[in-house]
This record gives C-alpha cells, sequence and structure tokens, in this order.
C-alpha cells in the first residue's frame, strides 16, 4: 500500500529560529531581529537597539506569553536584569531603559572589584585564611567568603568527590567480608574528616561505620545493610551544596553534644536494633525538627523529606510513621524517668549554683479525645476541663531542671513532698535550697513536712491578711541579677500552728495601694532579695508561655490512655458536693452576724421565745438563725459517713499518655 500524503504540509522552520516556548520564537538575520507569537509578528527592532530589546522582554513577561525564566534564558539576560528593567520601565517609562551617552557609572568601581578579586584570589591560592585577607583588605570575613563563593572558589578538600569514604581502603574488600567484619571496616581519612559532631561521646565507645553510599543524596546500599541487620544508625555523609535552607540549625549540634543527651540516651538505651534510622539519627532529628518549629511529627507532611535529610546529613528524614515507631520502640524501655534523672544530674553538675533557688509550678495540658478522665483547671480558659498536669522545677534562670507528671491531676500542695524528694537525690544530702511557689502549694502543715527535708521556702501569703501601714515601709534600692531593683518593703515575723511554726513576712507596697505578702524560711537573706527572688517567678512562667508559642508543649503525645492505679485515692464526689453546700451555709451565717451584729446574736443564743417578750420581727429572725445553724450541723453530720479518700472508680481510672 501506498502511504497516504499529508494533507496539510508545514514547512520547517527557517534557520536561526530560537524558541522561547511553544508559542514565542523569534529569528535574528543579521542585525534584524523579529518576533512572533503564535506565528503573528509581535515585535522587529536592530539588536543593537537595547531599549527596544528590554521593552520586548518586560512585554512578554508582563502580557504572560512566556515566563520570566523562559525569557531570560531564550535572550541571554539574568532574571533579576529582567526584573530591574520592568522597574525602570514602570517608574520612568521607555526612556529609563535608554542607556545615557559617556561612560556608564559603574567602570571605575567595577575595574576596582575586578582588581580586589584578582588580589583575593592570588592571597587565596597562596594558603592566606579568609580571616587574613580580610584584613590586609579592611573587609569582613563574611565578605570574604562570599565573593569567594562567587568567583567559584573551591579549596583542596572541597574540591575533591564527595561521599568516597572508602576509595582507597575498600578496593580489595568483597561484600561478603564486608558482611562478616560487619563494624570492622578500615576507616579511611576522609571517613575520619567527615565524621559527625554527634558520633562523639563521653565514654569509651565504638565509633558507628561508614558509608558504602558514593553519592550522599543516595543512601541504597546503606539501607540495604540496615535490612539485612548489618547496621544500627547510618552514619552522616554531607554533601556540597551551594544552598541548604534551615541549615543555621546545625548551629545547636555543639550545645547538643554538651548537653548530653546522646552520650546519656546511649548509655541507657544502647541500640534500637538493626536500622537506618538509628538511635542516634532519631534523637537528632526529633531536637532539630523541634528547633526548626516543627513540635509534632505530623506536621513534616508539609516538608519534603529530602531536603530536611541533607541537614543531617542523609538522603532523606524519617517520616511521620518512622517517627513514631522509633519512638513508640524508646517508650517500651521504660526509661525515661531515669533519662530524666540523669539529665537533670548533669545540669547539677554543670550549673549547680544556678540551683539554690528552685521554682515549682504545674502546668495544665488539655484533653480531647473520648475517654472520660479527671478534670484540671485551665488558667487561660478558666474552666476545668479533661487535662493533666505537669510540675515543673526550675532554676532562678528559668531553665527547667526535671518534670512529673500528675497522677489524676493532683494538687501542688499533694506533688510537693514527692517532687522535693526527688530533688534531695538529685541535690545530694547536705545541699540547702530555696523552693518557691506560688498560692497553690499553700499549707503550714506542709511548710513543717519541707523544712524537716531541709528545703527553704519562699511563697505568696493566703487567706485574709491584716493590712500594714503606709507608713511602716520603706524604700530598699539593689542592684540584683545585673540590673537595678527597688521596692517598699515591710518585714515582721509571724507564727503558725498556734505558735508552732516561726516564718519571716516581707510585704510590698505597690503604686496603686496594693499589699503582697510574702512568706519565706529564709532568715539570713535582705528583705529586697527575698522580694526580687519570689516576684522573679514569672521567669517560670515566661518559660512555659515560650514554649507554649514555639514548642508546643501542650500538645500531647497521642490520644491513647493506660490503666491508672486502681487503689488509688481520689476526693469523693460526695463528700465534694457537701463540702459546696457547708461552705455556702457558713457564708449565709456569717453574713447575717454582719448584718444584725455580733452582740444581737449572742443576746438571743441559748435563749426561747417564752423567756421574754419577741416581737415579730425578733421572731423571725431568731427562727432564721436556727435554721442557719441546723443546716450547718446537719451538713457536718452528713459529711461524716463518706470517706475523704473515696477510690472513685467512675472515672475507669485511665490516665493519659
Amino acid at each position: 500500500m501506498s502511504e497516504q500524503k499529508e494533507l496539510l504540509s508545514v514547512p520547517p522552520p527557517p534557520s536561526g529560529t530560537v524558541y522561547v516556548n511553544d508559542h514565542v520564537c523569534f529569528r535574528t538575520e543579521g542585525t534584524e531581529r523579529v518576533i512572533t507569537v503564535h506565528g503573528v509578528v509581535f515585535a522587529h527592532y536592530d539588536i543593537g537597539d537595547r531599549a527596544a530589546e528590554t521593552y520586548t522582554m518586560v512585554t512578554l513577561w508582563e502580557s504572560e506569553y512566556a515566563s520570566q525564566i523562559e525569557i531570560s534564558r531564550s535572550f541571554d539576560y539574568s532574571a533579576r536584569s529582567l526584573r530591574r528593567y520592568q522597574e525602570r520601565l514602570h517608574a520612568g517609562g521607555i526612556t529609563a531603559l535608554v542607556r545615557g551617552p559617556g561612560r556608564p557609572s559603574g567602570g571605575a568601581k567595577n575595574a576596582k572589584e575586578r582588581g580586589r578579586d584578582q588580589t583575593i584570589l592570588h592571597l587565596k591560592t597562596k594558603g592566606s585564611s579568609n580571616r587574613a585577607i580580610a584584613g590586609k583588605l579592611g573587609l569582613s570575613e563574611k565578605a570574604i567568603r562570599k565573593r569567594l563563593r562567587r568567583l567559584g572558589w573551591q579549596s583542596s578538600a572541597e574540591s575533591a568527590e564527595p561521599g568516597l569514604p572508602f576509595q582507597e581502603e575498600m578496593a580489595g574488600i568483597t561484600f561478603s567480608e564486608r558482611s562478616e567484619r560487619q563494624v570492622e571496616v578500615p576507616r579511611s581519612e576522609a571517613t575520619v574528616v567527615r565524621q559527625h559532631p554527634l558520633d562523639r561521646t563521653d565514654g569509651p565507645t565504638e565509633p558507628p561505620p561508614g558509608s558504602w553510599d558514593v553519592d550522599p543524596l543516595d543512601r541504597s546500599m546503606d539501607r540495604l545493610l540496615a535490612a539485612m541487620g548489618l547496621l544500627e544508625d547510618a552514619a552522616p555523609v554531607f554533601a556540597l551544596t551551594d544552598s541548604l535552607p534551615r541549615a543555621g540549625v546545625l548551629l545547636a549540634i555543639p550545645s547538643l553534644v554538651a548537653s548530653g543527651v546522646l552520650s546519656i540516651a546511649r548509655k541507657l538505651y544502647g541500640t534500637i536494633g538493626p536500622a537506618f534510622y538509628g538511635l542516634r539519627t532519631t534523637l537528632v532529628s526529633y531536637i532539630l525538627l523541634a528547633l526548626l518549629r516543627i513540635p509534632r511529627p505530623e506536621t513534616l507532611k508539609e516538608y519534603a523529606p529530602g531536603n530536611l535529610g541533607r541537614i543531617v546529613g542523609l538522603d532523606r528524614l524519617p517520616e511521620v510513621k518512622t517517627l513514631r515507631r522509633k519512638l513508640a520502640r524508646l517508650a517500651s524501655r521504660k526509661a525515661s524517668q531515669q533519662f530524666g534523672r540523669e539529665l537533670a544530674r548533669q545540669r547539677i553538675a554543670e550549673r549547680g549554683r544556678l540551683f539554690g533557688f528552685l521554682y515549682i509550678d504545674g502546668h495544665v495540658r488539655t484533653y480531647h479525645g473520648k475517654h472520660t478522665i479527671a478534670k484540671g483547671y485551665d488558667t487561660r480558659t478558666r474552666l476545668a476541663v479533661p487535662a493533666t498536669t505537669d510540675y515543673w522545677i526550675n532554676d532562678q534562670k528559668g531553665d527547667p531542671l526535671f518534670v512529673v507528671t500528675a497522677d489524676a491531676n493532683a494538687a501542688m500542695t499533694r506533688m510537693l513532698t514527692p517532687l522535693l524528694e526527688e530533688a534531695r537525690r538529685l541535690l545530694g544530702p547536705r545541699r540547702r535550697a530555696t523552693i518557691v511557689f506560688d498560692r497553690g502549694g499553700w499549707s503550714p502543715k506542709l511548710f513543717q513536712k519541707l523544712l524537716a527535708l531541709d528545703f527553704d521556702i519562699l511563697t505568696y501569703r493566703k487567706g485574709r491578711v491584716r493590712r500594714v501601714a503606709e507608713k511602716r515601709f520603706i524604700l530598699r534600692k539593689a542592684k540584683l541579677d545585673r540590673r537595678p531593683v527597688q521596692y517598699l518593703l515591710h518585714d515582721q515575723p509571724v507564727r503558725f500552728l498556734k505558735g508552732t511554726l516561726r516564718l519571716r513576712q516581707v510585704t510590698r507596697l505597690t503604686e496603686n495601694g496594693h499589699q503582697t505578702p510574702v512568706l519565706t524560711s529564709r532568715w539570713d537573706l535582705r528583705d529586697i532579695v527575698i522580694a526580687y527572688r519570689m516576684f522573679e517567678r514569672w521567669r517560670q512562667e515566661n518559660f512555659f508561655k515560650y514554649l507554649r508559642q514555639e514548642y508546643l508543649i501542650d500538645a500531647l503525645i497521642d490520644y491513647q490512655v493506660e490503666p491508672d492505679d486502681p487503689q488509688r485515692s481520689v476526693p469523693n464526689p460526695a463528700r465534694k458536693a457537701v463540702d459546696t453546700e457547708l461552705r455556702k451555709a457558713r457564708a449565709h451565717l456569717n453574713k447575717m452576724k454582719e448584718t444584725y451584729g455580733a452582740a444581737f446574736l449572742d443576746y438571743f443564743e441559748g435563749r426561747t421565745p417564752t423567756q421574754r417578750a419577741f416581737t415579730s420581727a425578733e421572731k423571725k429572725i431568731h427562727l432564721e438563725i436556727q435554721d442557719a445553724a441546723d443546716r450547718i450541723a446537719g451538713l457536718v453530720k452528713n459529711r461524716s459517713h463518706f470517706r475523704h479518700g473515696f477510690h472513685w472508680r467512675k472515672l475507669g481510672p485511665v490516665r493519659i499518655l
């Protein structure tokens, strides 16, 4: 069969035609250039007319016939120049695109920059450092680094091909020998140079093995070794790059190493089994993600794992399911309490002088799951909501020492004793510290227990307090923590528990006349120091606020629950209802005493209406007093039937994770 002829023959494009995209092309003959859009002539100009050419490029871009990248690539301009021409056209019209007569104003400057660039390259080839070159030329070291990057300078170490750690040593080793020897692989000099600072540990542990992969962006061989059970953690291998978003987070690596998180985790957890993402990689990923303001694994769905992986020296960062699986495996070891205790011991050893004052406060994390759990009071919403309470202990600068989750949202009066017992184990038996807390821990009986544990207390006084005459306040001034402070203060001793507990009360008078009494057992400190340490408790509150906004401290790990101790005693709800009614009845009786006068009530106590002549109003008052007294007596008797530590099983009982 003969081939069918084309119905409409399309002639080939003439030679010299350049296609900007599928719609725009141009052809140059001699000094003339013609631009067509969809086969229709769009512009015609002489190639020496720079103003016409730049006007045509800007018009093509603004008419959306071609993109900025397509135009700049086809006409041999930079995208930055195209944007600059657009700004000139909008500011001054077509005349702004015409170059003025004479020599360009930047010619001498460009010649000076070329000479300076030659000097920089000449000094760099001789081995001079960036700091030395900057000192000779009167520039900053950052400017020298940027100029070398623009000039394309590469040192001998940078010009070597990356990702070849075992190119020489492993030439004669087969894969079967690698499987037998596993981690006993000779490390080349390039591997030592590339060793990640996170591989350093305090103890004599074995360094992680190197990588078999040639390309740092393709770790297929390491993943295969991990699948075969021959690799416990992938070694970090970094690829050369001009720009990497979020790479500044690596500045936190020295602080991470100094904190002891990795060395303590390796000592307690050892390893999490053969894996490409091992213990070190998992911990570093979680910490760096938090510093990058990615507070929970679900948020990783919004980021490219390849770009994040290059920050930690991997081809890609572990994704949501992988991170959750690693965290669940670490949680199954039940070593989190010991991990926090070891971190606290290291912080005390390094920053012991900051733990003379310890701030204690509770932070409520609300729960929105389907399970019925105990409620806690949320100060932000001013509501009692399902929640769990974490009690934090911070040093005098506001940095945390350790945190404990309360059982069933126990009040601070119940949590202070176990918290300080743990703090005593960390601080040692001979060290005395002052505990600073708010009115939630007010209890004179508890104060005696804390003093018996060799802890001093510093807190606000709760309840009604007799006002101090303003003329008795004295203006105190001092310079504390390198800043001047001043307060109007009054200092006096006070007694509680029938005189058995003697404390010191420092009262502060504000400008609006409000008086804030502060109680402490420290008699050796000046009154202004007592007030300053008490009111600096807001450092801990600022810590909570910052972590809530930046690091999502309120987030729960998940919405699962685990069984709690069934023998745990919680407040009896029936007794709680009776206490509420009793409190209202007593408040009503006190209001009657204020209304009718205590002397008038004493006159009628123990007397009946038959002993003297009563008016109708007096009889009504007498009956109202008797009803209030009888109601209070009945409530007290009813409350005695309920045990205070009733095992309330209506809530499960469960606790959230």
